[in-house]
């Protein structure tokens, strides 16, 4: 099965959708946006409309797309229109691009219980949209976490969510 998820900068959800359990692939790319064949400058320009995402392949033996839900919201911030942390634009924006009807089904209701749970202290602004075209990102991002652990933003924002992340889905 498929689940795309836009949450923020795709360094920072990546490397978290590769420690799960029943994900077989995470690429990093971008949907939702006008323009054919889009490169990374011209999504942080804001001006195709595309979101950085994940691509993500998994067993649904192993991990169920509620699960994969689950975590998505808890990796991120839900409430912050256009914006996660320091990185700002609708590149950012918070969506879960769904490939089926039982996916489309399966948002909307976690997204209800999540609101009427009140777990959040402001109104969850994550998109529902139907999935279109993907558009790998260009090689250097694929892993790039992984590959860079020294870059400064992977030290200062990737590997503390990563860490916590770690911990609480230990549990």
């Amino acid at each position: 099965m498929k689940a795309t998820f836009g949450g923020g900068c795709f360094w920072c959800t990546e490397v978290i959708f590769q420690q799960v359990e029943g994900v077989t692939s995470v690429l990093p790319g971008y949907m939702g946006g006008t323009r054919e064949n889009p490169t990374y400058e011209q999504v942080c320009s804001g001006a195709t409309g595309h979101v950085e995402v994940i691509d993500i392949e998994y067993d649904e033996e192993k991990v169920s797309f509620r699960e994969l839900l689950s975590i998505f919201f808890k990796t991120h911030n839900p409430t912050t229109l256009n914006r996660q942390g320091a990185d700002v634009g609708t590149q950012y924006r918070s969506v879960i691009f769904y490939h089926n009807e039982e996916q489309r089904l399966l948002a909307d209701e976690f997204i209800t219980m999540l609101e009427e749970a009140e777990i959040y202290e402001e109104n969850i602004v994550t998109a529902v949209e139907p999935a279109d075209k993907f558009w790998e990102a260009e090689d250097y991002h694929v892993n790039y976490f992984n590959r860079n652990p020294q870059n400064q933003y992977c030290a200062a924002v990737v590997a503390p969510k990563l860490n916590k992340f770690l911990k609480d889905y230990k549990k």
